[in-house]
Parts: C-alpha cells; structure tokens; sequence
C-alpha cells in the first residue's frame, strides 16, 4: 500500500473514531494529568496522526508554541516565521538603520539570512492575537515517522475552535502573509493545497512579507526556489522508497531500529549533510542529520573519493548514500554504533539544489533581483545526476502535485 493511501487511511479511522483518547484533558476545572498524558503518549499507536487536544501554555513566536503534558514546544508545519528580537545587541544593530542591518547580516553569510525583524515582531503579534482566548488547541501530525526536529520540538498542525469554525493555524498564518509556505524539508502531505493556495492569495494582497512597504526578507523567491528543490528531492525518495525495506529516510523515528536489523546488508540512506570532519591522519566524517547526538556517520578512508563525490559543497543538502551497514564501538561513548563505509565515488546521489548564493564576509551584497510569480510549471528535477553550478535567477518552478 502506498504511503498517500496509508495516510488517507488513518485520517479516515481517526476521523471515525475522534481525537486519541491519550490526550483528552478534563474541561470541568480538574487538575490537567500530566502523568495520564505521558503514558497515553507513550501507548499511542505510532501509525498516528492525531496526537490530541491540550491546553495551550505559551506561544513563543509566530511558529512555536508549547502546550501542558508534552515536553517540548512544537515547531509548526509549514512555518518559517522571521526572527523577533532576544537580545540588545540586535535591536541596537537595528536601530542603525534597516538597510545597513540587513546588509550587514548578509555579508556575514553565503547563505539566506536568519535574523530578527519587524516583521518576525509581527508574526508573534499576529499568533498571540490569533490564539487569544483560546485554551484548549489541537495537535496532529503530518507523517506518522515524522514525529520531532532536529532539536527535539515536535513536528505538529494546531487546529482550534473559533466562532463556530474549526481552524487550521498553519494555513491561517501563511494566509495573513506572516510566512511563506516552508517546505525546505518537504511537501506538507495533508495540506499542500491549502497552504499554496493561502500563499497565494496572501501574495496577491501584499500581506505581510509580501508588503514592499513592510521590513523584512528580500529573498523570498529565491528561498522558495530553492526549498522546491528540496521538496521534490524528498518527494523522489520517497515514491523510490515505497515497498523497500532497505530505503531509508534518516529522519523517520524508526531509523535506528531499521539500520540495526539491516547489519551487514546493503541499503540506500536518505539524509541532509549536517557536517563533515575532516582529519589529516583519520578518516573524513560526513555526518547526516538526525536528532543533535545522534547523526550518523558516512566513512570516507580515501580523501580522493570524498572530494569526488560533491560532498564538500553539498553542505545542509540532502543526499543519498548506498552501502553495507557496519558497526565500530565508540570508545569515548562508551557504545557501539553503526555507519556506511564509501569506497567509491558512485555510492553517493547529490540532489538538485538551488539555494540562494551570497557574497561571502567582506565584499558588497546587493538585494536579490525580484522575481516573478510563477507561471507555466517546469518538469521536476532529475534526481538522478549531480546538480551542476547554479544558474542565474529563474521563475520558481509549480510544485508538482503530490501522489
């Protein structure tokens, strides 16, 4: 069965049967149970979507929130809200004026800056308004292995009541131009129409990051670009991956588990380089993304083959790599632990990327050129070759429809 018609299928047996019975507080005024709620996670059938309804605790900026009973916040699907200010040092670097600010942010970087603005103030704004009131907000998943990021926040849509009406957040604040639709790390799976569509008519608007008149990113085109690319690549790998065990998306919570029953066999990992250590005496470490602490190394004895897989300008990209699964015991950590050995060139895929190019530290950096709105849509890349040097600035490519 495919991965589109499993996730129709829970939605269609969550659907019947309710919210999960593991998170259901008491709206009568009693004592919300945190130790029920612990446990009725721990029980919840993996497969999924829904993870319940909790009381809403804080909203921390326009794409995070934190609830009572889970102990993370959840970085929301779909979202990337601009920073809101934390520190003096950056209000004083704003206050020298906005231009300067931001040129400055971008000569520090070759890639697409991540800093506070008045328009990430106005995502906070704009979330604290939108949930006034509410006290109670619904999680649900989009993948049922898709469960936390990089940094342990969980992955969730936030649905509430307002008025009569049942909303989905992370439609409403691309809708009110707060963000664009963030699919760096993939299509969203149960509401890509929805959040093009609210990206779209927020655009049209000029709302928000689509206001000229407003402080913020000048890059957006660009970003989307390049976050399609991305997208597809997740895309392709997981149409590739359907009905194959020895496929696997390193980010999928069952990873681990599914890399140590394949011990000794050939398999094909999906993953973002997150880093690469490089030894003159050892071997070349590149580390594929998981959770922090527990990447997984890619093993590299001959420096010849790292250099000519791509890898060292593949950096935050996705790959795939294709060996046997091996074990060596850590020493420093006191446990064993698993890799892939490359001793060929051809044992890794680079995908396609587009991502924004900067000036590096020192050299003038001129606003990205605007671009224009999409039009016809372009065939998706082929990701079966390396990605040759990035071209000039083209229109962003249609999303193509998912399966």
């Amino acid at each position: 069965m495919s991965l589109s018609r499993r996730l129709l299928l829970s939605l269609s047996l969550l659907a019947a049967t309710g919210l999960s019975a593991c998170a259901q507080p008491s709206r009568d005024g009693r004592r919300y149970d945190r130790e029920r709620v612990t446990q009725g996670l721990a029980d919840l059938d993996r497969s999924a979507l829904v993870l319940g309804e909790f009381p809403l605790t804080k909203v921390i900026d326009g794409d995070t929130i934190r609830v009572d009973g889970l102990d993370q916040s959840h970085r929301l699907i779909g979202l990337d809200t601009e920073e809101t200010f934390k520190t003096e040092r950056d209000r004083r670097a704003f206050e020298n004026g906005w231009e300067s600010y931001l040129v400055k942010a971008q000569a520090k970087t070759r890639s697409p800056v991540k800093i506070p603005t008045p328009l990430g103030e106005d995502a906070k704004t704009f979330a604290k308004a939108f949930f006034k009131g509410v006290r109670y907000v619904q999680l649900e998943r989009d993948h049922p292995k898709e469960v936390r990021d990089r940094f342990g926040r969980f992955l969730t849509y936030v649905f509430v009541e307002k008025d009569g009406k049942r909303l989905n957040y992370n439609v409403e604040c691309v809708r009110a131009g707060m963000s664009p639709y963030f699919m760096k790390y993939g299509y969203s799976r149960r509401f890509h129409q929805e959040l093009i569509d609210a990206q779209d008519e927020a655009r049209a608007a000029g709302r928000g990051i689509w206001d000229p008149s407003k402080m913020h990113y000048r890059d957006y085109d660009a970003r989307l670009r390049w976050w399609t690319y991305r997208a597809e690549a997740v895309q392709a790998f997981e149409r590739e991956s359907e009905g194959r065990d020895d496929h696997i998306t390193l980010t999928h919570y069952d990873a681990p588990q599914r890399l140590q029953a394949l011990l000794g066999r050939e398999v094909v990992l999906f993953g973002a380089v997150a880093e690469i250590r490089q030894n003159t005496t050892g071997p070349t470490k590149v580390m594929l993304a998981r959770r922090q602490g527990e990447d997984f190394a890619v093993i590299f004895f001959d420096k010849d083959v790292f250099e000519a897989t791509g890898i060292p300008n593949a950096r935050g990209e996705f790959i795939k790599v294709r060996g046997v699964v091996s074990s060596w015991h850590n020493k420093y950590k006191k446990r064993d632990e698993l890799q892939i050995q490359v001793e060929l060139a051809g044992q890794v895929t680079l995908t396609p990327t587009h991502k924004p190019g900067y000036a590096p530290i020192g050299l003038t950096v001129d606003a990205p050129p605007e671009q224009p709105a999409p039009s016809a849509p372009e065939p998706a890349p082929d990701l079966t070759e390396a990605p040759e040097p990035a071209p000039s600035p083209e229109p962003l490519p249609s999303p193509a429809p998912l399966l």
